[in-house]
């Protein structure tokens, strides 16, 4: 069975959104993990905000420096849940069927790599209430960003993680990994 990844880049005070932010801290180390999350997934889920935005900003990037990460970005399996979404021109994209939790649990079972998500919002929310994300990777900036912290509510679920890994890097952010607890 697959695992979904979740990755989220997290300032000091809770800010995910528009992680421009993140930019100073991305240095070879960080874009070495990066590459370690990329190369182990064959497939990426978004919700319809994240797909607005990476279909915004992926296509313009030079797909033939490895630097950008554009080629796997551009090309890569894209499943985005959204109800509103109809036709994803970005290449690759589908927008999922039916049920959310449903739809996913069939992508889970699929033969393949990890299926990886950026970012927490409403959509991660739910397939952590469901009990379908297999790992949260925060990466914690040692930055406060100012402005709105977690860019959605998420006040309905309570759910206890177990540390799996830390890593800390030179720049001072600390990816720390976490599963379920419950097995």
């Amino acid at each position: 069975m697959r695992k979904i990844i979740n990755s989220t880049y997290i300032s000091l005070d809770g800010v995910i959104e528009d992680p421009s932010w993140t930019m100073p801290y991305f240095d070879d180390e960080a874009a070495a993990f990066a590459g370690e999350q990329t190369a182990a997934a064959d497939a990426l889920l978004m919700g319809r905000r994240t797909y607005e935005g990476f279909a915004a900003a992926w296509p313009t990037r030079d797909e033939s420096d490895p630097s950008t990460g554009a080629a796997y970005f551009n090309n890569v399996k894209k499943y985005v849940a959204s109800t509103t979404l109809t036709n994803p021109e970005w290449k690759n994209s589908e927008v999922l069927q039916g049920d959310l939790i449903e739809a996913v649990t069939r992508l889970k079972a699929q033969e393949g790599k990890d299926i990886l998500m950026y970012g927490y919002g409403v959509v991660t929310h739910a397939l952590v209430k469901a009990g379908l994300v297999d790992e949260v990777r925060f990466w914690i900036h040692p930055v406060f960003v100012g402005g709105p912290s977690v860019s959605a509510p998420l006040s309905d679920v309570q759910t206890t993680l177990a540390l799996a890994d830390t890593k800390v890097m030179k720049s001072g952010v600390i990816i720390a990994t976490y599963t379920s607890a419950v097995q």
